[in-house]
């Protein structure tokens, strides 16, 4: 965000000022452990926290100002300190995100699906980095409350946005996409993340969908050309459909090799061909490149600009990060699972070489209600056909172990992360490659930091 003045803030977001009209923002913060000089404290109500009970602190640690919706706490703060008070602080976020959205100039992609958002969106930002001024969603902040922070950290500087959306309820992406107002639209895929709330795979792609009905019809949706929902969804828009996969599309990939480190690929299009590296492995994350290299040559780049910025993408931690501990290659993939996605890790596993054995530490899914077991016993058959050994962590795993243990595979049961990674200190042996993987719930990172310690 450029630097405002905070009575221009009032009036973008409809609250009533305060103090001192005249202090200088130049960001917006709803954490007060993170507060900088210059920011505006946003206080957020949520199920189980208040922010508007720690507007003094936020005073305290150098807020510019604050933004509240209980007048009560303007007690707290000193004396003629500069406050903006709203009736709901929420609201007040999204207006001032929508207002401020209406002064940049700048090209939106978006990006939504079941999995694979976040590596898409590093992927993407990598190749328009090439040739532009880039903003992204940091991390995975896509929500109601992360997505409008997001288009405020962009400035009149920026030439080009990425900003992820997720949901996980019904009607939760179409205002998101309406604040946002995306140039381009990516869907990665449709899966079974949040199946539980929303029931069928049709309901999630309904959902999905809404990011692509956004797209005005100068603009372009792109659409893996191996999910077998897009023929559904690219009739639901006006916009231009531009497809990508591993062997079908408009943009395309050939001769596939992957170690620990990456994957080397042909990058096709358009009756070009172009050497390509991307620095993480899994033939899904290449799907997911293809997808971000459609957007680049939508955005005007060249195939080999497309390339270049893949070589330069980093994918966020817990995202089949490589370590070694101790002989042991680690793939950390803890940072969140679904059944499509443990299925793809695995047979990411299956097609690294290694001098030992593949042993898969899983964990919890999440969010699967009613379908979890055959969730659960899905990805079981997996890593029977893809794995020497495995470890199930938690009670709720036993499906999946069951499965496995169905179809002849060795496997090993541990109540939480710490006996797993006990267990996994015992079998593991120099020249093995491990993946550990599950739901952010199961906080499966644990099992790396027991096994390292």
């Amino acid at each position: 965000m450029d630097p405002l003045l905070l009575n221009e803030i009032a009036d973008m977001c409809g609250g009533t000022l305060h103090g001192s009209s005249t202090p200088l923002v130049r960001r917006i913060s709803k954490d007060t452990r993170t507060i900088l000089s210059g920011d505006l404290y946003l206080a957020l109500r949520g199920e189980n926290h208040d922010g508007n009970l720690y507007a003094g602190d936020a005073a305290a640690k150098g807020a510019a100002a604050v933004l509240l919706d209980d007048p009560a706490a303007l007690k707290k703060l000193p004396e003629g300190y500069p406050a903006i008070v709203v009736e709901n602080s929420l609201t007040a976020l999204h207006r001032l995100a929508g207002a401020w959205r209406d002064r940049l100039a700048i090209k939106v992609a978006c990006i939504t699906g079941s999995s694979g958002k976040t590596s898409t969106k590093e992927f993407t930002a990598a190749v328009f980095s090439v040739r532009y001024r880039v903003v992204r969603t940091e991390g995975n902040l896509n929500n109601h409350i992360g997505l409008p922070l997001s288009i405020l950290s962009a400035s009149s500087a920026d030439d080009a946005a990425v900003w992820e959306i997720g949901m996980n309820h019904p009607g939760e992406i179409a205002p998101l996409a309406a604040l946002a107002r995306p140039d381009l639209a990516i869907v990665t895929n449709i899966g079974v993340a949040h199946i539980e709330y929303l029931g069928s795979r049709e309901a999630i792609a309904k959902e999905k969908g809404m990011l692509v009905e956004a797209v005005n019809r100068n603009g372009a949706v792109i659409l893996s050309a191996e999910d077998d929902f897009t023929p559904a969804l690219a009739a639901r828009t006006k916009a231009r459909v531009i497809t990508a996969g591993l062997t079908s599309g408009a943009v395309t990939a050939s001769d596939v090799t992957m170690d620990t480190e990456g994957c080397h690929f042909i990058l096709k299009s358009a009756g070009e061909s172009v050497p390509a590296w991307l620095p993480t492995p899994g033939l899904h994350m290449v799907k997911n490149a293809l997808l971000a290299v459609a957007a680049g040559l939508e955005f005007g780049l060249s195939l080999e600009e497309c390339a270049e910025g893949l070589a330069s993408a980093r994918v966020t931690g817990g995202r089949l990060v490589r370590r070694t501990i101790r002989g042991v290659t680690l793939l950390d993939d803890t940072y969140n699972a679904n059944p499509d996605s443990m299925e793809a890790a695995l047979m990411t596993l299956a097609a690294l070489s290694t001098a030992g054995r593949r042993i898969a530490v899983l964990g919890g899914m999440g969010e699967l209600g009613s379908h979890a077991e055959a969730g659960y016993r899905r990805v079981g058959l997996a890593a029977a056909k893809t794995v020497n050994t495995l470890i199930t962590v938690g009670p709720e795993t036993t499906p999946l172990l069951e499965s496995a243990r169905e179809a002849g595979l060795q496997v090993h049961e541990t109540p939480d992360t710490a006996a797993a990674a006990a267990l996994l200190r015992e079998l593991a042996r120099e020249g093995d490659l491990v993946l550990v993987k599950g739901s952010r719930g199961a906080r499966m990172e644990r099992v790396i930091q027991h096994f390292e310690n």
